[in-house]
């Protein structure tokens, strides 16, 4: 039991990583390139659409922040995980967790809100393309952004919130890196109120975020299905395809990783194996379906690298 100051000082553990011996190392340098490999391809996203002045339109504006994201998801996870790897020790202090806890959490929200900022933007450009310019404009680009951060922000502030300065009566992380409900548990007393906000932040997030993102496809879908131009029903279908399939995979994913810690059945290492897909593949993909799948950025892309390769 930990109490007042000492909590923050607090060693928990984690669930073990069950790694032979002789593949340690392997493990480690696999896991150490994997997360350079998301720097790398975020960071290029993220130069590619600064430099280049055509892309600084607000599809590329709202996919900017994608990226931004993905990083601080995959930064809140791999340099434990490594360093956990090498160690062999999975030891994390309370305040460490608790900061690692909130990263992973801003990472799965703003997913969720800027995949549908970004789907917002889709239906608009091609359902009321004569109000894009009017709708989209760079105020109202400034302000979704604005609102998704900021939401972000508050409602995982206040999810953690609820868990912080309260008396712990447990040790063990029930996963692999810290979030809400493996702290949730760990906590003394009454948390009936964590779980009615945590059950409502899912809601609120996953719920709305669907609905939105399907009440706009299928808006997309119906007017692609009445336009004549084959050309631009391709690319538009194309496009807002694998929008969606993102969307889905990242939704399915967060979706049982979360209800995996409220049913008792669920065997540790299918919850294990949900909560690091979630925490791995988003920010190794995206940037690799974006950049490849979008025309504009994978041409400028291709020109960078053409030019720094070509003699002077």
């Amino acid at each position: 039991m930990a109490t007042n100051f000492s909590i923050y000082t607090t060693l928990l553990t984690m669930e073990p990583l069950d790694i032979l011996p002789s593949n340690i190392f392997p493990t480690f340098i696999f896991g150490t390139l994997t997360y350079c490999a998301i720097l790398l391809f975020n960071m290029t996203i993220l130069i590619t659409i600064v430099l280049n002045q055509n892309l600084h339109k607000p599809m590329y504006v709202l996919l900017f922040n994608l990226p931004i994201n993905d990083i601080v998801g995959a930064t809140s996870f791999f340099p434990q995980l490594v360093s956990d790897i090498l160690s062999q020790n999975t030891t994390i202090t309370y305040s460490a967790c608790f900061l690692q806890a909130f990263l992973v959490h801003i990472y799965g929200a703003g997913s969720l809100l800027i995949l549908t900022a970004m789907a917002y933007d889709r239906y608009i450009a091609i359902c009321c393309p004569l109000k894009y310019n009017t709708l989209m404009c760079p105020n109202n680009v400034l302000k979704i952004i604005t609102i998704i951060w900021i939401l972000d922000f508050s409602l995982i502030g206040l999810l953690l919130a609820l868990n912080f300065r309260k008396e712990i009566c447990g040790t063990k992380i029930a996963d692999m890196y810290c979030n809400n409900p493996s702290l949730m548990k760990l906590v003394c007393g009454d948390i009936q109120l964590n779980n009615y906000y945590g059950l409502f932040i899912t809601v609120f997030l996953q719920g709305v975020s669907l609905l939105l993102v399907l009440f706009t496809y299928i808006q997309i879908l119906i007017t692609c299905m009445f336009k004549r131009q084959s050309d631009a029903k391709h690319k538009a279908i194309q496009t807002c395809g694998t929008h969606l399939i993102v969307f889905l995979f990242l939704e399915i994913n967060a979706f049982f990783t979360l209800i995996s810690h409220r049913l008792d059945k669920v065997s540790p290492s299918t919850r294990r194996a949900f909560g690091v897909s979630v925490m791995i593949f988003p920010p190794f993909l995206n940037p690799l379906i974006y950049g490849l799948k979008t025309k504009e950025i994978r041409q400028k892309i291709i020109f960078y690298f053409q030019k720094k390769i070509s003699p002077a």
